[in-house]
């Protein structure tokens, strides 16, 4: 048996993880004096009504050594004679390093792979990797799966402000726009090459940037048999209209809705929409 292994910045509905058994590694968010394990001590509802008023702003923190232990162990006891262990984009986090220095102390073969992306960019990819495994595929299958369905990533972040991305550090090659964009909503978008955030352009009404976000998350995809995550920060029912869009635009094969986890949350806030997928073709 192979076992899954991710973190908790992957956003991959709860279902999912439950039905593939996947096994996850909370992430840490810290606020104030207070520490919070992503999506079990802090759920996104709370944590996004909490960003918007309390005045000390989180941050977070990586998992530590003896999380990705436990984690490899409950696989293990599970049945996992290997293990296969996606993280966040390493240019994001150091959780990539910390689950290579965990895999080294196994005492069976485990492959830690750098998604290159937060959320479901990492998500589709844990999914991926479940999925070959569960038809029978080999670790090296396994690996060339992930490895395409990386390649044709397309995720795009539409936010209501730059101001949380620019607090939360992760802000990359948006940088240079943080002092005139803060009054607009900008977009970004991920680069699987490089795992960084990278600005994409901005809208000065909430409608221009939904649509801006849309037009460019269908430019950058290619072929048919999409796979796509709408993901909200604490805004569902934006989130379901633009589902109900993609659904009668592209009738995608596979359309999921989710909240963005607190973790990543902390950069993008409340209100912000994302949209991340990629196409079997």
């Amino acid at each position: 048996m192979i076992g899954i292994i991710t973190d908790s910045t992957c956003d991959i509905p709860e279902y999912l993880l439950e039905q593939y058994g996947i096994v996850v590694v909370p992430e840490v968010v810290i606020w104030g004096d207070e520490q919070y394990r992503d999506r079990i001590d802090l759920q996104p509802i709370e944590f996004y009504q909490r960003l918007a008023v309390d005045p000390v702003y989180p941050h977070s923190s990586l998992p530590s050594l003896h999380d990705f232990q436990e984690a490899f162990h409950h696989a293990i006891d599970q049945g996992a004679r290997e293990l296969i262990v996606l993280t966040v984009s390493s240019a994001m986090s150091g959780t990539y390093e910390m689950a290579k220095t965990a895999a080294k102390l196994l005492n069976i073969p485990a492959t830690v792979i750098d998604s290159k992306g937060p959320s479901m960019s990492l998500g589709w990819q844990v999914l991926a990797a479940a999925r070959a495994r569960d038809s029978g595929a080999d670790i090296t299958s396994i690996l060339n799966r992930v490895d395409q369905v990386r390649k044709k990533l397309a995720q795009f972040v539409g936010m209501d402000t730059l101001e949380y991305l620019q607090k939360g550090g992760r802000i990359g090659g948006a940088a240079k726009w943080a002092g005139t964009l803060l009054k607009v909503k900008p977009l970004v978008s991920i680069n699987h090459r490089t795992g960084l955030v990278e600005f994409v352009g901005f809208a000065r009404t909430r409608s221009a940037s939904v649509d801006l976000l849309y037009c460019k998350f269908i430019e950058q995809l290619k072929g048919k048999n999409l796979r796509v995550a709408v993901l909200h920060g604490n805004a569902l029912e934006k989130a379901e209209a633009l589902a109900e869009r993609i659904r009668k635009e592209h009738n995608p094969l596979e359309l999921l809705i989710n909240t963005t986890g607190p973790v990543l949350g902390i950069n993008t806030g409340p209100g912000a929409l994302a949209l991340c997928g990629y196409s079997e073709d």
